[in-house]
């Protein structure tokens, strides 16, 4: 513990899942932490559990500037003038083909997982580099290096991110601000579980029935938690990651090493391969 002892953070999304798991982990370990988001009540479960005065609830909007410039200087006033760590979590998640999806929903997912990132960095990274340094921590997917089906929005938005976080990293790292990605895989969170009930119920069977399906191929044979994702995002926060930036780091149990074909065969009994 105290890994993060003297920092101060801005994390969006922080409400719920990985957002709160990520506020919590930097707490304990030593930072203090602004969340952000659009919901008061799940910002409020946040702060409640950490040690008083450890944290700052802000609501707020990502997808427009004026939000994230205040969520930033919010988060530099209770930080005492600086900013050291952003983590950009914030995302949604909606489905539908190119043809199918509604063009206001396009835009709303493009916005809120790329534009919103865009818009905290542009208004922290001033704050860094007066501070001579930063790590900003952005929140991508396995979906932006693999692809999901009916899902095109939220692969190229996150896939946009893993881009604008390696322009960044190749542009600030002269002033010692680092920028890297985490993409989770599959991540036992309120979103997942929702995302999971049509497949529960196609199946007949249960949210944590659909889960194991979902994850049978991967090598560990389970979704992550948001707690471990947390402790990814503290390395990449820490000092332990001095001379690591531009890096984008997979948490998905080995999905991104499954080759589906082979596992296909695999899974039906037989044996890849001739003789």
């Amino acid at each position: 513990m105290g890994q993060l002892t003297g920092k101060t953070a801005l994390i969006t999304g922080g409400g719920s899942g990985i957002g709160a798991a990520i506020a919590k982990r930097f707490v304990a370990e030593g930072a203090k932490v602004v969340i952000t988001g659009r919901r008061k009540d799940a910002l409020a479960g946040t702060i409640s559990a950490v040690p008083e005065g450890t944290a700052l609830a802000f609501a707020g909007d990502v997808t427009k500037f004026e939000d994230a410039k205040a969520m930033v200087e919010a988060t530099v006033n209770f930080g005492g003038g600086k900013i050291d760590i952003l983590v950009n979590n914030a995302a949604i998640d909606p489905s539908g083909t190119i043809v199918e999806v509604p063009l206001e929903q396009w835009e709303r997912v493009i916005y809120t997982n790329l534009f919103g990132p865009f818009y905290t960095m542009r208004a922290a990274i001033p704050y860094m580099i007066e501070a001579n340094g930063g790590s900003i921590v952005n929140v991508a997917s396995l979906a932006a290096l693999r692809r999901i089906p009916a899902m095109p929005a939220y692969s190229s938005a996150k896939s946009g991110l893993i881009g604008l976080s390696q322009a960044a990293a190749l542009d600030y790292g002269k002033y010692g601000i680092r920028v890297n990605v985490l993409c989770p895989g599959a991540t036992r969170t309120d979103m997942l579980e929702n995302s999971m009930k049509s497949l529960a119920e196609a199946q007949n069977t249960d949210v944590y029935g659909a889960l194991k399906i979902l994850t049978r191929f991967t090598p560990l044979g389970r979704p992550a938690e948001p707690d471990e994702v947390a402790g990814a995002a503290v390395f990449f926060a820490s000092d332990d990651s001095l001379v690591i930036t531009g890096a984008v780091l997979p948490i998905d149990a080995g999905a991104c090493v499954v080759d589906p074909n082979g596992v296909s065969v695999s899974d039906s009994g037989t044996s890849w391969g001739n003789g």
